[in-house]
């Protein structure tokens, strides 16, 4: 079970390249949210989808369809519910670590050790002394992912694991490189830039996402739950896990826990999209550090060819993603800002297991009708 956590963060700032209109901001070249959430709907796994989609900040599209839950049930999802955003939670806690490199509290090439001296004197992170801020941003630590490990159950939404204890998990896994040498995806790194916002801010980091990003955002209904139990505010849809026995268990009521800086943000489509305009648009970050977090490592992934885009792949959309037990989150953005499609489905099979095919259609359905 712990497999699909650990499979469901791993989708945190996915880039998909994908194409849209010649003018983002043209409305008229945009499609029906509603189609295209009632065909996600309609696809294998999906309970339910909610979705808007935003040109210039403004609305200009909006849907709902499937359930709120399992069988048909509970209603319609309304369209500006909350949900989890998974780990697109992981850019705004690199944004808000970036500020304090910016401020001057501390640098990206400060080491674990040096700004974490507990991780060192608990051995908690092996080659602490080695490893830099950079590196953990970039995710080429070479710290193993700690839901590798197993020692989680995904149906436990009551006990309380600290950051540290999570981060510990990791330990006795084999590293996945020298410190710096490659791109290795590890929820373990942003847990680890968590701690470190708390430690150089003193303030707790749901706090300092309230302070840096939320309000001065305008993002009124976005929130960070640290510790369990925590379930959604408000209306929304519930997401489902298969048990051992195959049969779907609500995840709705997760354990805040696991989320934390690598994925624990709940928010709304509106908000998602609001972060990830004034994100693109630079208006958080100095250029220089902005790049910390968007240039990808030499060895990162590569980009899928043009012809395989969606819409033929020009000119490009950035989407970035996350998951975990129950749901998909997506939020799509023009390279301008000036567009965003935001979308959330409930899932009742593994997200593991889960193809985000059905929302890249929906995207293309949304953001270039035709093609």
């Amino acid at each position: 079970m712990n497999r699909a956590r650990l499979a469901g963060l791993a989708c945190a700032m996915l880039t998909l390249s994908i194409a849209a209109p010649a003018t983002a901001a043209d409305r008229q070249q945009t499609g029906n949210v509603q189609e295209a959430l009632n065909a996600l709907a309609k696809t294998t796994g999906v309970v339910g989808a909610i979705g808007e989609l935003y040109v210039d900040g403004k609305r200009v599209g909006q849907g709902s369809a499937g359930s709120r839950l399992l069988n048909g049930k509970g209603g319609k999802i309304p369209a500006d519910a909350r949900y989890r955003i998974g780990s697109q939670t992981k850019q705004m806690t690199a944004t808000v670590l970036l500020q304090l490199v910016k401020e001057g509290k501390l640098g990206l090439d400060d080491k674990l050790s040096d700004v974490l001296p507990e991780v060192a004197q608990q051995d908690a992170v092996e080659r602490a002394d080695e490893i830099t801020v950079r590196q953990l941003i970039r995710h080429t630590s070479g710290i193993p992912d700690l839901f590798a490990s197993g020692r989680f159950d995904d149906f436990d939404f009551t006990t309380y694991h600290p950051p540290i204890e999570l981060v510990k998990a990791a330990r006795g896994l084999p590293r996945t490189g020298e410190p710096g040498e490659k791109f290795t995806y590890s929820n373990t790194n942003y847990m680890l830039l968590g701690m470190i916002i708390e430690k150089v801010s003193a303030h707790p980091l749901p706090a300092e996402f309230t302070r840096r990003i939320f309000a001065p955002l305008g993002m009124s209904h976005t929130y960070l739950p640290t510790k369990p139990p925590a379930g959604i505010k408000g209306p929304h849809g519930h997401g489902y896990f298969p048990d051992s026995q195959g049969k779907p268990r609500d995840v709705d009521r997760q354990n805040a826990s696991f989320g934390y800086a690598a994925g624990g943000v709940i928010s709304t489509a509106r908000d998602a999209s609001t972060f990830r305009r004034v994100f693109v648009q630079g208006n958080l970050l100095p250029a220089e550090l902005q790049k910390v977090i968007t240039d990808p490592p030499e060895d990162a992934p590569p980009q899928p060819a043009p012809g395989s885009r969606l819409c033929g792949g020009e000119p490009l959309v950035q989407a970035i993603a996350g998951s975990g037990p129950g749901f998909m989150a997506v939020t799509f953005t023009s390279l301008d800002g000036r567009l965003q499609f935001a979308v959330s489905a409930t899932l009742n099979v593994s997200n593991m297991e889960y193809s985000p095919d059905a929302i890249d259609q929906a995207a293309k359905a949304v953001i270039c009708p035709g093609k």
